[in-house]
């Protein structure tokens, strides 16, 4: 079997921690990227783009020395970067094997991941984002949240377990966050060429059902699109079945 290296892209709210229980399960060396403002990654949360958000995850797939054919996988609006990644890997004479997205946001050729939402999350997002700007303010979101209760029925499917819900509400991952991100161009044309499964979460509740079939069939031949019967996070609730995907 050919070596790889998997770049691991996390969501929204979250960090490179995300995926402590999927790292392990695969069959290569793995490199957890955290984007900027989460932990010790320099960057404002509240005024990230995509352009830097690619930038971070390039100058630290650099760092590693990487030299190894890279699978890039992103969950939720960690997606949004990855034309990005894969433009810049292959101008860096990388491989990129192959791209697997789960539960991801793909925005139209040239669309926002604003786009991508429910039509009431995307309203109240742009009123939002309006009213601080006339407060001469940018939006950034808490961490962990005062009541961690709210986790436990928020991402779908059944609510999480005792164990599931610790993991999930650990202030290394349920970090600070910004919406800036959601207001720029994605262009996935820049990864035309690139095998993509796209893993769509059937009792997801951020992400709905429709729109991720909908967002898989841009990017997914319908081979290459595989199904999860939970919600949002299978990182979290089966994370043997997505590092199943993920090296398969």
């Amino acid at each position: 079997m050919p070596v790889v290296t998997y770049l691991l892209i996390h969501g929204g709210g979250s960090s490179g921690r995300f995926w402590d229980r999927v790292a392990p399960l695969l069959d290569g060396a793995a490199l957890a990227v955290d984007l900027p403002g989460r932990n010790d990654k320099p960057g404002d949360v509240g005024l990230t783009t995509v352009e830097d958000e690619v930038a971070s995850v390039l100058a630290d797939v650099a760092a590693a020395g990487i030299d190894d054919p890279i699978v890039v996988v992103a969950h939720s609006s960690g997606a949004l970067p990855v034309p990005g990644v894969v433009s810049g890997l292959r101008d860096g004479g990388r491989v990129v094997g192959r791209v697997v997205l789960n539960g991801a946001l793909v925005p139209a050729e040239g669309a926002r991941g604003l786009d991508c939402m429910k039509p009431h999350h995307r309203e109240g997002l742009v009123w939002a984002v309006e009213d601080a700007k006339g407060r001469g303010e940018v939006i950034r979101m808490l961490g962990v949240p005062d009541d961690t209760e709210s986790l436990r029925s928020a991402y779908g499917g059944d609510p999480l377990s005792d164990e599931d819900l610790a993991f999930a509400a650990d202030p290394v991952r349920c970090v600070a966050d910004g919406v800036h991100h959601y207001f720029q161009p994605v262009r996935w044309s820049q990864a035309d060429g690139v095998p993509v499964t796209y893993v769509l979460n059937e009792r997801d509740r951020p992400v709905s059902t429709a729109m991720q079939e909908e967002m898989a069939a841009r990017v997914s031949s319908p081979d290459q699109i595989v199904r999860f019967p939970g919600g949002h996070c299978p990182a979290i609730t089966d994370p043997a079945f997505l590092a199943a995907v993920i090296t398969g």
